[in-house]
């Protein structure tokens, strides 16, 4: 069941159906706003694809000065984030079909394949925990845990804008599509390298079949590109894909010539300006 558009979307959206809402529920809403606010983001936002609201956890917060954390139970460095404040924040926002997602570091790693089966869902929670982490009852209250690398934040608050950056982009209408499909993680693949004027640059030219005008050569040449990137940069991603005819033939040839560290394709040198023929062609 699609929404309409809340008072905070511009003026020209307010006629159209909102795509999908956002709650984001935070101690420093303030963190969020302005990234949500510029660029493609913003342009989503204004465009009434999605609907995004910040919260202050504080204001489920105990007692006269809202408290949200306690000392941990066994002792120990730092504070626990309570799990009255985060249950009472997601009562008060959930709704049927809402999706209620924890950033933390333990969680599943975020990857694009999420990020599209997050952007056809209608309502997402996201809760930002902060301090030593939160309260392993909290885990209980969610649907989701999703962590965004091997490594420790501050917080949830810039976990968060990266799921949502990823999401709002892949929703229908936000950018052109050719530019999702084709770019890195969306085939399970790394982009291929991209180039752009000037012609020449410190000696460096383009590869000749990027201006040779026969658009079955370029896609050949990217497709092996992008698995020669991918290869040498992410092998992992390989691993449990399943390949086509034409990109078994070109990553065996790759990996024939694995001693060649070109990052463009089969039989070219590792200068990107270089002549290049057609990968496989």
């Amino acid at each position: 069941m699609r929404r309409r558009s809340a008072g905070t979307v511009p003026r020209q959206a307010r006629t159209r159906l909102i795509d999908m809402r956002i709650d984001i529920v935070s101690l420093f809403p303030g963190m969020l706003e302005t990234p949500l606010s510029e660029s493609i983001p913003g342009r989503i936002r204004e465009q009434g694809l999605v609907e995004i609201h910040l919260h202050d956890l504080r204001q489920w917060g105990l007692g006269r000065h809202r408290s949200v954390d306690d000392a941990p139970y066994g002792g120990g460095a730092g504070m626990v984030m309570r799990p009255e404040p985060v249950a009472a924040a997601l009562d008060a926002l959930w709704r049927p079909g809402a999706t209620r997602i924890l950033l933390d570091p333990t969680g599943e790693p975020f990857r694009q394949a999420r990020a599209a089966d997050l952007a056809r869902r209608d309502h997402l929670i996201l809760v930002c925990p902060r301090y030593e982490g939160v309260d392993e009852r909290i885990r209980d209250l969610v649907d989701l845990e999703l962590s965004i690398g091997d490594y420790v934040l501050t917080g949830g608050e810039l976990a968060a804008l990266v799921v949502v950056d990823a999401v709002i982009r892949l929703l229908p209408g936000a950018i052109d599509g050719a530019s999702t499909t084709e770019e890195s993680f969306a085939e399970g693949l790394l982009e291929y390298p991209q180039f752009t004027r000037p012609a020449v640059f410190r000696g460096e030219g383009v590869p000749e079949v990027l201006v040779s005008g026969n658009h079955a050569a370029v896609r050949r040449w990217r497709l092996a590109a992008s698995l020669r990137r991918t290869l040498e940069r992410r092998p992992d991603l390989l691993e449990e894909r399943t390949f086509s005819p034409e990109e078994r033939r070109l990553l065996d040839e790759l990996k024939a010539s694995s001693n060649d560290t070109s990052e463009t394709s089969p039989g070219t040198t590792e200068t990107p300006g270089n002549p290049s023929e057609t990968p496989g062609g």
